[in-house]
């Protein structure tokens, strides 16, 4: 393992053994809700995945080490410091380790600390993708370039609702990323089931997802798999409400010349406040249940993979 890794020592053991193993990332805690929410979500993420068969794997950077999971204290250290905690997309890596910076990693960072860990699956709530007016802004999410070029299936709700997302699934399409629906033939809109857009292939279990990601990287294909888990019926949000919500939210970022990577946060931030706190209890949910499939799909994929006596 990379000497700039650090994994738990229950970590380290799970992967020797070709037990599964989920990785979650840390942006979630550092800039998705105040302390000590945050600590209370992540560690009900890490039970999740616990619950579901598998050992979750909190990534994160501290003094100068990628840490693939993280103990209570680091937990807490990371919930504590809150967006005072740097913002990691793969640019932005070296740098921190570099300078010793607390860092919690997106869903690009966590693809690439996992692809270095030999992590196969990672559980997020939604991806980055096209941002809507990218056609002047350019304004593109590093997610999907990771997902061309790193083998890691991501699981998430689609993506961020906030985006423009036929133009995210163009990009992913040209990227040759394949988008599969867990249990759906269409791509999820994050608050929502349903966005009248189609996946490239409808999965129902797991048993069929491991068996995608065994032949494309046997196959030696470079690049991740997007596994679309639409949020839990229950926790479904009206979409023409959503939207509604999402407009006032852009208007106010433009408003206030917000852009680049400050952009999701204060719009997440402004959804919340607009929903009063709906968006919030769905986004946990989402996430939740998101853990809960990446565990499986982790031991499915597990079982193909590990040497056979």
């Amino acid at each position: 393992m990379h000497e700039r890794l650090l994994p738990t020592p229950e970590i380290a053991d799970a992967l020797a053994e070709g037990r599964p193993v989920v990785a979650l990332e840390s942006t979630v805690i550092s800039h998705g809700m105040p302390y000590p929410r945050n600590l209370d979500s992540a560690r009900a993420l890490e039970a999740e995945v616990r619950a579901a068969g598998a050992v979750p794997a909190t990534v994160a950077v501290m003094d100068g080490r990628i840490r693939i999971g993280l103990d209570d204290a680091a937990l807490e250290r990371l919930a504590e410091g809150g967006t005072a905690a740097w913002k990691l997309s793969r640019r932005d890596l070296p740098v921190a380790l570099a300078v010793g910076a607390l860092g919690a990693t997106t869903v690009a960072a966590t693809m690439i600390a996992a692809r270095m860990a030999g992590i196969a699956v990672f559980a997020t709530g939604g991806i980055g993708g096209v941002h809507r007016g990218a056609e002047t802004s350019f304004d593109v999410s590093a997610d999907l370039d990771e997902l061309a070029r790193t083998p890691v299936c991501v699981v998430c709700a689609g993506a961020k609702s906030i985006l423009d997302l036929p133009k995210t699934l163009e990009v992913l399409e040209t990227r040759g990323v394949p988008v599969l629906g867990f249990g759906t033939d269409e791509f999820p809109a994050f608050y929502s089931r349903r966005s009248g857009l189609p996946v490239s292939r409808r999965c129902d279990n797991v048993t069929e997802v491991a068996a995608i990601l065994h032949a494309k990287w046997e196959l030696g294909l470079e690049g991740g798999v997007l596994l679309a888990n639409p949020i839990p019926p229950a926790d479904e949000l009206d979409g023409e409400a959503m939207e509604a919500a999402i407009g006032l939210a852009l208007a106010d970022a433009d408003s206030k010349g917000i852009k680049g990577k400050d952009v999701t946060p204060h719009l997440l931030a402004a959804l919340e406040r607009l929903t009063e706190g709906r968006s919030l209890t769905a986004n946990m949910a989402l996430i939740r249940d998101n853990a809960r499939v990446a565990a499986g799909v982790a031991a499915a994929f597990a079982a193909i993979t590990r040497p056979k006596d």
